[in-house]
This record gives C-alpha cells, structure tokens and sequence, in this order.
C-alpha cells in the first residue's frame, strides 16, 4: 500500500479557497488535464495550489502527448452534456459522477450534464450558470466536509 491522504476531505484544498487572496487552486481529473494545467500553473504570475488527487495515479490511464500545452486556467468544460440536470464537480470526483450519469441514463433515461470546473478559485460561474438555464436543476458533489465546502459558495438563498 502507497501511504496517502485518502479523502480530499483531509487536503488543505477546501480550507484554502476560503483565505485565497489572489491564489488560485485547480484540481486536476486526468493525466492530460493534469499536464496541461499543471504548466499552466506553474508560467502563471499569480500563485496557484495544484492538487493532484492520488487516488488517480491508480485509477487513470490516458495518452499524454509529450510535447507542450496548457490548459487554462479558471474555465470549467462540460464532460458530458445533458439536458435533465447539471452535476458540477472537479478532481477525482468527476470520475464519480460519471459513473453515476451512466446510472441515471441506464436506470430513469435521464440525461446529466457533467462539469468539470477544474480550479476552484477562480470557478467558471458563467458556464454553470449557462448549463442552470438549459436544465433547471444543479447538484454540486464534492469530497470536502459538509461545512465549509465549496458548494457553500455556489449556494446563495
């Protein structure tokens, strides 16, 4: 066994959005979104907390081209898109989210749309709200503790 912090839970991730200041923090999904973002991150001028969740070395495999190319940075990208509900998430759990879309496709017939946010500070705020409209519904899933997550941001009474 690898010894690791198993649940994003216990990353500082979720608790450094909240006192950022100019720091941006991006999760990656994939080895190629992986790559692309984290040169982003670094030719940035502004500080940027790249999290890589690990449990992704062992559970991703994909085709990384060796030559050089970013990926920007704050613009989320639609995974799948659906016209029933949109799930946000970003990292690891956008793999999760996946697997349940098939569910509810298989299971209801319903159709999800899937965003991949990517960094979480900045969010791309425009395309979901942009998928909201289309929907008129949103599920935002996350590994972060129930208070204090960064769905607390997107949630506004």
């Amino acid at each position: 066994p690898i010894p690791c912090v198993p649940w994003q839970s216990q990353t500082s991730g979720q608790y450094q959005r909240r006192v950022h200041g100019g720091l941006k923090i991006v999760f990656a999904r994939s080895p190629y979104r992986a790559k692309g973002l984290l040169l982003s991150s670094i030719r940035d001028p502004d500080p940027v907390l790249f999290f890589e969740p690990k449990r992704l070395y062992r559970a991703s495999v994909e085709d990384v081209p060796t030559d050089d190319y970013t990926l920007p940075l704050g613009v989320g990208e639609i995974v799948e898109t659906g016209s029933d509900i949109t799930v946000v998430a970003w990292g690891a759990q956008v793999l999760e989210v996946q697997k349940a879309a098939a569910l509810v496709k298989e299971k209801l017939g319903r159709s999800v749309e899937i965003i991949d946010l990517q960094s979480v500070v900045p969010w791309d705020q425009e395309l979901v709200e942009q998928s909201v409209r289309k929907t008129g519904r949103l599920v935002v899933t996350h590994e972060a503790p129930i208070t204090g997550g960064f769905a607390e941001r997107l949630y506004r009474p």
